[in-house]
């Protein structure tokens, strides 16, 4: 069955197959920004057609950003400013992208004017209070509008002026990054030191790649202190955006879990995406791995359960919950309360759906312990529009039992088609 509201998926005997994966949501609007603050144009090839990044291009639009887009052939060419902001004045809607609203704000501290920056109301409940008094730090003027640290904000820009800043890295490391995508265009060297811990590391390492790309070096002391001179981007005329790692999750777990092997083309171990170790997990829970420069290729087998510290992959982790209702044994996934902060309050949506589906779950404040059902049962799995909600809970349907999934459209947001090739690979 199908509707707008619920997709019932019949149980998945065997995935198989070969999947090209859609372009990186992180890496998408990273180089989209990049392109925009850079000197020359950049022709991106293989950008990601999702909620998230036309969220990212309409607010480009807003700051009269020159773009020609070939959405067809999911290419596009970006004529940079060389890091100015073209207009004095706007108003962005960024829906609950989290990658468009977080750099944006720090981009638009580059300019002379007024900008206010808002989303869905799911979005007003995201944290960015960190971000806001780390460019309060290096000169910048903004405010969130409504007094709870939340988006909307108001940025009132004068340029960025520079110097040091001392940041939280403990909710997001998306704060870290928009502050270092801007911070060659301070008046002076920027310096950002993180006062307690940093994670989603993986994610920085994405960061600082693609500033390499466009020809800017940053320092830093073991992720503790970063230090980032004074240059310009310059674009590297053409940049390829490869595919997603965590939307590779899915496709890799399916197989393991009803061993059968897949291989997923787009991203391997030349990859800049941290999500791309979720493949190691799985090997570690049994399944066995092959790995190319752009594709991994994994065979199923009977799986136990582990016991992980998943701070460097929190989107695969909710995958890896998924997964753990097939193991033999209890999984434990550690270091996860960033979940909190994420499309919705995924610590609390995860324990829930496992729970209906039959799984005896503890949940800490930045843990889950996951013990499988003798038999999955049959339920509705809501999905709280989190599109990571219903690309990870499909894979229940590997049971013995139908699933259906509440508002499978929420996978808008990064994989439109995600049930469309999910269903191509399944038996």
């Amino acid at each position: 069955m199908n509707t707008n509201d619920k997709l019932t998926l019949s149980p998945i005997k065997k995935f198989s197959g070969n999947v090209t994966l859609p372009g990186s949501k992180s890496i998408s609007n990273r180089i989209l920004l990049l392109s925009m603050l850079a000197k020359g144009k950049t022709e991106i090839q293989n950008l990601l057609d999702s909620d998230d990044i036309r969220y990212m291009l309409e607010g480009m639009k807003s700051l009269r950003i020159k773009l020609d887009e070939d959405r067809h052939n999911n290419s596009i060419s970006v004529s940079g400013t060389s890091g100015k902001i073209p207009v004095k004045k706007a108003n962005l809607m960024l829906g609950n992208a989290g990658t468009a609203i977080r750099p944006l704000t720090a981009a638009l501290t580059l300019g002379q004017g007024d900008f206010v920056l808002d989303g869905i109301p799911r979005m007003r409940k995201r944290p960015i209070i960190d971000l806001v008094e780390g460019l309060r730090q290096l000169g910048a003027n903004l405010n969130c509008i409504k007094g709870n640290d939340c988006p909307p904000l108001k940025v009132k820009a004068d340029g960025l002026y520079g110097g040091l800043t001392r940041l939280s890295g403990a909710i997001s490391s998306q704060y870290l990054t928009s502050i270092l995508l801007v911070a060659p265009y301070a008046k002076k060297e920027v310096k950002i030191e993180i006062i307690d811990k940093l994670v989603s590391i993986p994610y920085v390492d994405i960061t600082i790649n693609l500033m390499k790309r466009f020809g800017v070096s940053v320092r830093h002391e073991n992720y503790k202190i970063f230090n980032i001179p004074k240059q310009k981007y310059i674009s590297p005329g053409n940049i390829f955006v490869e595919g997603d790692a965590s939307s590779a999750s899915y496709f890799l777990a399916g197989a393991a879990i009803t061993k059968g092997t897949i291989t997923v083309i787009g991203c391997g171990n030349e990859s800049i995406q941290g999500d791309v170790r979720f493949a190691d997990i799985l090997e570690q829970m049994g399944a066995k791995v092959k790995w190319d420069k752009q594709k991994i290729t994994l065979t199923g087998s009977s799986l136990k359960g582990i016991d992980v510290d998943m701070n460097t992959m929190p989107d695969a982790a909710m995958t890896l919950a998924v997964t753990a209702l097939f193991a033999s044994g209890e999984t434990t996934i550690r270091n996860i309360y960033n979940w909190r902060f994420k499309e919705t309050e995924r610590l609390d949506a995860v324990f829930k759906e496992l729970q209906k589906l039959g799984a005896t779950v503890e949940k800490g404040d930045d843990y889950l312990v996951i013990k499988p059902p003798k038999k999955i049962k049959e339920v509705s799995i809501e999905t709280y529009d989190d599109h990571r909600m219903a690309m990870a809970f499909s894979l229940a349907a590997c049971g013995d039992s139908p699933i259906t999934i509440n508002k499978p459209n929420c996978v808008r947001k990064t994989f439109p088609n995600y049930f469309q090739v999910l269903s191509k690979l399944c038996s």
